[in-house]
């Protein structure tokens, strides 16, 4: 019986050490993901309904953290964590190349680094919690790094990527602001083009029509008008205008609450459909006609 006793407990405790590396293996990062279609969308959850927290251009790189098997890929992407789909994700398990700078995240603990990409190559030495190391590639989840001129590797389950060698990581204001300039940059593609009435894009627009479609490409659909573009987004006061915000004027001539919007570009300057000009440009928040009929604000991403 006692003979019993002890070979059921070796047993149970086999398992729950299986387990244990089973559950260590799935937390390593999977490996490294090559978009291979231009505009894809990093979500912040895994569905086509979920807000935009940025798009990547083909070829482009991001660390797959998860396969949720439902076809999508939770990604690390520029230091902003989300969901790309996996259909336009290449993934390889095996990455040699630059991947920038990751940060070590172990609550307090000290990390191996070891010669090799397993717990059966040799240590060569420690990392400490917040060190910041250049990443050179990705290796069956482990990071090959570069840290006081010694190449080692560690297990990606301790290490985040950051932005500058600095540590910064993007969050959910650094997401934003990344949209927000690339929002800017789509719009600025169409400089130029003529403000026609009730022109929806994308040989011509008006002031709302310009700012609907440019959002509809970041997968945002807002309403028609400038007024019902108001119920869209959240208020922002004008001393917190971001790249990507909604600006709206009032030319006290029409019944409706606003006349006019355009979307901010930063540095006091916005970007719209102008019924002066008759064109797509750029103005000042600061102009005279501008700076006395601005009104509201409103944050769509």
């Amino acid at each position: 019986m006692q003979r019993f006793r002890q070979i059921l407990r070796i047993s149970l405790i086999s398992t729950a050490l299986l387990l244990l590396c089973a559950v260590s293996a799935s937390a390593a990062d999977l490996g490294v993901g090559t978009v291979n279609a231009g505009g894809l969308r990093l979500r912040k959850e895994a569905g086509t309904d979920a807000s935009i927290l940025a798009t990547a251009s083909e070829g482009e790189l991001a660390i797959v953290l998860e396969d949720t098997q439902d076809g999508w890929y939770k990604v690390d992407y520029k230091s902003i964590e989300g969901y790309m789909s996996s259909e336009y994700v290449d993934l390889a398990v095996t990455y040699e190349g630059d991947l920038g700078y990751g940060l070590v995240r172990t609550e307090g603990a000290t990390l191996n680094l070891r010669t090799g990409p397993n717990t059966d190559y040799d240590r060569v030495g420690t990392l400490y919690d917040g060190t910041v190391v250049q990443l050179l590639g990705m290796e069956e989840g482990w990071f090959k790094l570069s840290y006081n001129d010694t190449t080692a590797y560690a297990s990606s389950e301790y290490i985040v990527t950051c932005l500058n060698a600095n540590g910064d990581r993007g969050d959910t204001v650094a997401a934003s602001n990344a949209l927000g300039d690339q929002i800017i940059a789509y719009a600025k593609q169409y400089l130029g083009r003529p403000y026609v009435w009730g022109g929806n894009g994308p040989n011509s627009f008006d002031c709302s029509g310009f700012t609907k479609y440019v959002y509809s490409h970041f997968g945002y659909n807002l309403n028609r008008t400038a007024s019902a573009q108001l119920k869209n987004g959240v208020s922002v006061s004008r001393s917190e205008l971001q790249a990507g915000d909604l600006v709206f004027f009032y030319n006290g001539k029409v019944s409706t609450p606003v006349s006019h919007v355009g979307i901010y570009i930063g540095n006091g300057d916005f970007i719209h459909a102008s019924s002066n000009s008759y064109t797509v440009e750029i103005s000042s928040l600061y102009a005279r006609n501008y700076d006395q009929k601005y009104v509201y604000a409103r944050r769509i991403i």
